[in-house]
């Protein structure tokens, strides 16, 4: 079941790669600028990863899953999606996970942004947790954990430029 779970949650993040495509491809046709390139392929590779490591981590550690724990790492997990997709509806045609940024384009100040300025990284750090330990992969929670925190303080130092915070 929990190979399904994180299938499912592969089939999710490559239906954000499509809307992300169609999305640059209007961004760049309204004159959108690309920032923190370099960090982007890290970002991607690391989410690539961590559902490589889920499976390994369980298959070969043999970890069980633990009703007390693994079912309220799955709503953390759904709701962390859930608020994921928030911010791509919210964002509409100016979401991506690509820093692409149209001059002029006002910031959003709605739905989840009223609170946060980087809401989505908030729900990608809990899902970054939650995933391995769904099934008790708690190496894989922790070394990812890490890797997540590191790649998105560059991430939100080069957004933070790009869209003029500091």
């Amino acid at each position: 079941m929990y190979y399904s779970f994180i299938g499912l949650i592969g089939a999710e993040r490559l239906v954000e790669l499509v809307v992300s495509r169609r999305n640059a491809a209007w961004s760049f046709a309204h004159g959108g600028r690309e920032f923190g390139r370099g960090h982007y392929p890290v970002m991607v590779g690391m989410h690539t990863l961590l559902l490589v490591s889920c499976i390994v981590e369980v298959a070969s550690m043999h970890r069980p899953f633990l009703p007390w724990l693994g079912w309220p790492m799955v709503a953390v997990v759904v709701i962390s999606t859930a608020v994921r997709w928030w911010c791509v509806s919210v964002l509409g045609k100016h979401w991506n996970p690509r820093l692409i940024v149209i001059k002029g384009a006002p910031l959003v100040r709605r739905g989840p942004y009223r609170w946060v300025h980087h809401p989505n990284y908030t729900a990608v750090a809990a899902e970054v947790a939650a995933l391995p330990l769904v099934h008790s992969a708690w190496v894989t929670a922790i070394v990812f954990s890490v890797a997540n925190a590191l790649v998105l303080t560059v991430r939100i130092h080069a957004e933070n430029v790009a869209l003029g915070y500091t």
